[in-house]
Parts: structure tokens; C-alpha cells; sequence
């Protein structure tokens, strides 16, 4: 082969290999920048990634709180609506005490208006305003004392108390000419606190033992009212039908008498 060829074929050859190692580091520098952005994308894909689990746990731990919160004001509510309706209760018996406490005290009024006309009466006819007669044993002045250290309690309107008054009387002078009106009194201080059943059956005792003292027909007209109270309004009806047959010209048979025709 003539040296010029020779030369101009190694020559070509050169150039080939050059151009494929320079061919080679190109496609070598694309792969490197395509795995350099591969991996930029996949990192920002990571990012983003937990970016979003961040911000679901972030939102969930607000929802969480929103839903104590909630939770909370709910039970707030429910405390709330408790406390207005054991409010409404509680006024509610405040103004029926207050209401039976001011009946009570008519009651009480009335009563007391016509005991001094009792008294005169009685003294003279020569019985006893309390329902006894001119020949049983007299009251002792301590009987008499404490009788009216009672009846003073009820009348301040400290209707616990006087019970207690009024049923040690009764215990230590259960023969008094006074007992009758002491368990007449005695039942109205339960009436007055709601201890019906007891008022009933201090009522009776006294109706039992004095079916003819001056408070009889009160204390029937008031088992009657006991009775309402216990919403037994079948015995109720029973005891003021009784009241306006054995105490017709009283004037509790007239209370009766108008109670009935409501009750019909």
C-alpha cells in the first residue's frame, strides 16, 4: 500500500474513533442529566408527598379537635338545658309551696278571726273553745304553755319544727283537752311541708278521738285536700261527700260542697 494512503486511512480512522469516543461522552453526559433530573423529580415527588401527609395529619389532628371542642360544647349544652330545667322544677315547687303556704295561711287567718268569737262563746255557754267540755279536767298551766310555745312556731311559719312541738305535746299529754287541736295543728304543719300520708292520719286520729271538737270539719275538709295532693281524687270525692253529710251547716261542708262541683 502506497505510504500516502496508508496515512490518509489511519488518519480516517482516527477521526472515526474520535468522533465515537466524543459521540460516547455525549450520550454518557445525557444519561448522567437525565438521571440527575430523574432524581430531582422523584425528590420533589417525595417532597411533595410528605408535604401532603403532613398537612392530612395536621388536618386531622384539627378535626380531632374540632371534634373535642364540639364535643365539649355539646356536653355544655346538655349541662345547660339540665340546669334550666331543674331551674323550672325547682320554681315550679317553689311557687306551689308558695302557693299552699299562702292557702294555709288564709286558712290560718280565718281561723284565727273566728277564735276569739269561739272563746266568748264558750265561755259563755261554759265549754271549751277547743272542742271539750266545762266539766273535763282542766289545763295546766304547762300544758298550756307549751301548747301555744307550738302553735307560736307554726304560726312564725316553721312548719318542721312546730311538728316536732306539737307531736312531743301530744306524746306527753295524749288525755289534754288541747290534743285534739294539737294533732289539728300537727297535721297542718305536714299539709304545709307535703307529708300528706302523715297529715291524713293525724286528721283521722283527731276525728277518732273528738268527732265533735270545733275543728273537726277543717280536719276532714283537709284529708280531702290531702288526698287531691296524693292525686287520689275517687277517696278525695269519698271524704268531702262525708264532710257535707256529717258537718252540712260548716263551713268547710260549703268549701267541700264548691269542690265537688269542680271535681264533676
Amino acid at each position: 500500500m502506497p505510504m500516502p494512503y496508508f496515512r490518509a486511512t489511519v488518519l480516517a480512522a482516527a477521526c472515526l474513533m474520535a468522533q465515537g469516543a466524543q459521540a460516547q461522552l455525549f450520550g454518557d453526559d445525557q444519561a448522567r442529566q437525565a438521571i440527575l433530573e430523574l432524581r430531582q423529580r422523584l425528590d420533589a415527588t417525595v417532597n411533595a408527598q410528605n408535604r401532603l401527609v403532613d398537612e392530612n395529619t395536621q388536618l386531622r389532628r384539627s378535626m380531632l379537635d374540632l371534634q373535642q371542642q364540639l364535643e365539649t360544647l355539646r356536653g355544655d349544652m346538655a349541662r345547660s338545658r339540665g340546669q334550666d330545667e331543674q331551674f323550672a322544677r325547682d320554681l315550679s315547687e317553689l311557687q306551689k309551696r308558695q302557693a299552699s303556704s299562702q292557702d294555709l295561711e288564709e286558712r290560718l287567718r280565718k281561723i284565727e278571726s273566728s277564735e276569739a268569737a269561739r272563746a266568748a262563746s264558750a265561755a259563755a255557754s261554759g265549754a271549751s273553745s277547743d272542742g271539750g267540755t266545762a266539766g273535763a279536767a282542766p289545763t295546766s298551766a304547762g300544758e298550756k304553755q307549751e301548747y301555744d310555745a307550738a302553735l307560736a312556731v307554726f304560726r312564725s311559719g316553721d312548719f318542721t319544727a312546730s311538728q316536732t312541738g306539737f307531736a312531743n305535746f301530744i306524746k306527753r299529754y295524749p288525755r289534754s283537752t288541747l290534743a285534739p287541736s294539737a294533732l289539728f295543728w300537727l297535721g297542718n304543719a305536714q299539709y304545709a311541708t307535703r307529708n300528706y300520708k302523715e297529715a291524713i292520719t293525724n286528721f283521722r286520729s283527731l276525728l277518732t278521738a273528738a268527732p265533735n271538737h270545733t275543728r273537726a270539719a277543717e280536719a276532714m275538709l283537709s284529708i280531702a285536700n290531702c288526698q287531691i295532693e296524693l292525686k287520689d281524687t275517687r277517696a278525695a270525692r269519698a271524704t268531702l261527700e262525708s264532710l257535707t253529710k256529717t258537718y252540712p251547716q260548716s263551713e268547710a261542708a260549703q268549701a267541700g260542697r264548691e269542690r265537688l262541683a269542680k271535681m264533676k
